[in-house]
């Protein structure tokens, strides 16, 4: 069963169109603790792609343990979902094509 509603979510977030409608099905589905922390690590990823900053300066802009930090930049490099990197090499696609 856990498959079957892993992926009826997975659908579930591939259906909405924009980031407004990204906000208010996550505002409805997630606790303000879990935005919090799904937030935080998606800049984590973002600093960690950026380079130029050590764990200890993501830790103090972020308020994140250094445990956190070396679990996102563990899938940002090695896992093999490399959601992250999806995610961040569309956004800058983006950027430099607009």
């Amino acid at each position: 069963m856990r498959a079957a509603d892993e992926k009826a979510l997975f659908d579930a977030f591939s259906s909405l169109e924009s980031g407004t409608e990204a906000a208010r099905f996550l505002r409805d589905l997630a606790t303000p603790g879990e935005l919090e922390s799904f937030a935080e690590r998606w800049r984590i990823a973002r600093m960690l792609d950026e380079g130029g900053h050590s764990y200890r300066d993501i830790a103090a802009a972020t308020g994140a343990s250094t445990t956190t930090i070396a679990r996102v930049a563990r899938f940002l490099r090695e896992e093999r979902h490399q959601g992250y990197r999806l995610v961040l090499d569309r956004l800058q696609k983006e950027r430099t094509t607009t």
